[in-house]
């Protein structure tokens, strides 16, 4: 049977997880794909390179993630967080975000790093997604 998630089960889940599938509307279609992620208790942060995601946040920044815990096809949980993108580019705060996602991704960035010291690569892109409406379910 299918039941409600608390939000305090809801807030659980987030941040215990560190794998969302991330949706936003890219070109005027759905658009899911998936991040890592860290979730402090009222933001997800994420860094990824730019590309179609990114551009796509920042032509409508309403987006949505949604995190699942799954023991098998009768039990599982899954959260959804509907939010705002917001990019952080004040230094100290990038640093401070930045320091938080790789402490929880130690082997993430090392390509990253290379791609980003390169001459004229684009660096990561750093970003929170405040999480403005969490509901859950879960079965089993």
């Amino acid at each position: 049977m299918i039941t409600a998630l608390s939000e305090k089960e809801c807030h659980s889940l987030l941040r215990g997880g560190r794998l969302a599938r991330l949706g936003c509307v890219a070109g005027g279609f759905p658009y899911v794909v998936p991040v890592n992620y860290v979730f402090d208790g009222e933001s997800f942060l994420v860094h990824s390179m730019p590309g179609r995601k990114v551009e796509a946040m920042r032509a409508d920044p309403r987006v949505c993630l949604q995190v699942d815990e799954i023991e098998s096809h009768l039990r599982w949980k899954s959260v959804l967080a509907c939010g705002t993108y917001a990019e952080v580019s004040d230094a100290a705060e990038r640093a401070r975000a930045l320091a938080c996602i790789l402490s929880a991704f130690p082997h993430l960035t090392p390509v990253e790093s290379v791609i980003a010291d390169d001459a004229g690569a684009p660096s990561p892109v750093v970003f929170r997604v405040r999480a403005e409406r969490v509901t859950g379910v879960k079965e089993g």
